[in-house]
């Protein structure tokens, strides 16, 4: 097994979030320049300001996803909520071939998607970091298991 990496350490999709934050900020600008160019009334312009910034938001929203982990458990940050995990509730850390992202086995009988470990553009690179997940998970779980028994 490879060495694990040092504490704490967040795992994200770096080119993803790129191109989301890149498109959003030329869409932002295409939305708002072009107004001014085309000469329309300074109230419409700050209209299409306004919408060229929820755009970005929306997109800055999409690239949200991230897995924290630290020496006392795991925050997964997805699109819309986060969640903080204590190293021993997490059973088993899998990235099975088509899985848009990591699920996280859960001591509670229940799965929970990570969005910050995702193959789809970054293939080689998110098999490094569920492999690194999941021997934080097994490292930690034991340990946490060995000081409470």
């Amino acid at each position: 097994m490879s060495e694990l990496p040092a504490l704490p350490v967040t795992f994200r999709p770096s080119r993803t979030r790129a191109i989301l934050f890149a498109l959003g900020a030329v869409m932002f600008v295409t939305v708002s320049v072009v107004p001014f160019v085309l000469g329309l009334r300074t109230s419409e312009c700050l209209s299409f300001v306004f919408t060229g910034a929820v755009l970005f938001g929306g997109l800055a929203l999409l690239a949200r996803p991230r897995i924290v982990a630290d020496e006392t458990g795991v925050t997964v940050v997805n699109i819309a909520r986060s969640r903080r995990l204590a190293w021993a509730e997490i059973v088993q850390v899998t990235l099975r071939p088509g899985d848009p992202w990591v699920f996280l086995n859960l001591s509670d009988g229940t799965s929970l998607a990570a969005m910050g470990i995702q193959p789809g553009m970054a293939k080689e690179s998110a098999l490094t970091d569920a492999r690194a997940l999941r021997a934080l998970a097994e490292a930690r779980s034991t340990a946490s298991g060995q000081l409470q028994g």
